[in-house]
Parts: C-alpha cells; sequence; structure tokens
C-alpha cells in the first residue's frame, strides 16, 4: 500500500523490455519520483491495486495483452493518469488510447527531457482539479465559477458553444482530447467525419485567446487525433 508520508510521487511503470524498465527507473528516482515497475498487464494492474500510483507509464504491447487492455481494466475503477509509452504510431492506436482514457500518448523512442515536462504536466493538471475554479496557463485565465475568461488581464466575450468547448478544454487541460471526444460532448454527434465544425470553433478560439492564432501556444493541434490545451508557467 502507499506510503501516506511519502511527498514523492509514485510513478508505476508497465513495460516489457527490461531496458526501458531501466532507463525509466534510473531517469525517474533521479527527478525525484518513487518507481514501482511491472513486466506484463497483469503484474500492472495487481501492482496498481496495491501501490496506488500517483501516475502510470504504461506500453501498448505487453506479452500478455494488450496495454488499451490493461488501460480499460485501470478506468473501470481509477482515474490515475496514464501516459502511454509506445512504438505504435499509427493515428488509429493513439485515438484507440486516448478514447480508452489515456491522459496522453507519447511515441518511442522518445527523449527523457520530454517524458519529464509531460509528467509536470500531469502533475499540474492535478493540482488545478484540486483548485478548479480558476485555471491559468499562460496569458489564459479561466473563472469557471464566475465565468469570467481574460487574456493578459482583459476580459474576452465568448459565445455559449465557445466558452463550453473552453471549459471542456480546461477540465481537461494538458490531456489530448480526441475529435469524436469533442463531437461527443459538445455537440452531441459522434460522426467523426463532422470535424470541421469543430475546426471552425477551435478557429475562433485561437482568434481569442492566442496572440498568434496561426502559431499556436494555448490550443495545440495533435495531427489527426485532436487538440490539448498546454499548460505554461
Amino acid at each position: 500500500m502507499k506510503d501516506l508520508h511519502s511527498e514523492k510521487p509514485r510513478v508505476l511503470v508497465i513495460d516489457d523490455e527490461s531496458q526501458i524498465r531501466r532507463l525509466l527507473h534510473i531517469c525517474l528516482e533521479m527527478n525525484d519520483y518513487e518507481v514501482v515497475v511491472a513486466a506484463t498487464g497483469n503484474e500492472g494492474i495487481e501492482q496498481a491495486i496495491e501501490c496506488q500510483p500517483d501516475i502510470v507509464l504504461l506500453d501498448l504491447g505487453l506479452p500478455d495483452m494488450d496495454g488499451t487492455a490493461v488501460l480499460r481494466q485501470l478506468r473501470e475503477w481509477s482515474q490515475v493518469p496514464v501516459i502511454v509509452l509506445s512504438v505504435r504510431n499509427r493515428q488509429a492506436d493513439k485515438i484507440a488510447a486516448l478514447d480508452s482514457g489515456a491522459n496522453d500518448y507519447i511515441t518511442k523512442p522518445f527523449g527523457t527531457g520530454e517524458l519529464l515536462a509531460r509528467l509536470r504536466v500531469i502533475r499540474r493538471n492535478m493540482q488545478t482539479h484540486s483548485r478548479p475554479e480558476v485555471l491559468q496557463t499562460g496569458d489564459l485565465t479561466v473563472d469557471s465559477v464566475a465565468r469570467i475568461v481574460k487574456v493578459r488581464g482583459q476580459q474576452v466575450k465568448m459565445t455559449v458553444t465557445e466558452y463550453a468547448l473552453l471549459l471542456h478544454f480546461v477540465k481537461h487541460a494538458g490531456k489530448v482530447l480526441t475529435h469524436g471526444q469533442l463531437l461527443r460532448e459538445i455537440w452531441g454527434v459522434t460522426d467523426v467525419e463532422k470535424t470541421a465544425v469543430l475546426r471552425v470553433y477551435i478557429g475562433y478560439l485561437r482568434e481569442k485567446l492566442e496572440s498568434d492564432p496561426s502559431r499556436p501556444r494555448l490550443l495545440l493541434t495533435e495531427p489527426g487525433v485532436g487538440y490539448r490545451l498546454a499548460m505554461t508557467d
């Protein structure tokens, strides 16, 4: 069970490659994380129950089951943040993992600097959820109680749909949201071919929130997958 007195965030690594497990173990411990490892999907699920991790790093190509199956089982009882680490780089694989409940997806091989940055985003997002009424990232401030949106201190007017879309990004700040997830949540449709309307509203939000809408720094595009609200200082 988790030591409630430990202040280090606990990361569970589920990966069948011993070299990857060793690399992640060393890298994470050097950066003040507590690390638990598992080599199979079933072992990973058992460790998740036993050690109560703060974050899970999950490979998809496990020897006993597919990583998406592990993810679906985890989501039956836990909302622990999950970052998928996989050699699979097809859009379909990324979308399947994100739709199954992954918070982020990193393609192998990856740099440890990128992984640590993604972990910091997850941790900031967890802290934001403990104070969900106000989110600040870069020049953007969203007060979900007062329903006020400000950019560089100036209030921004929004339509009902624009605000609903932005608020959904705020609730999942730092997490990649697929086209399908956004269409279902905001417009109640499941046909992902109807992404044109989503692109239009993303454009509206960028015009109102970004310093340079042609080079967005807040609402980022994950090509072929969806969008993400970046968490920055």
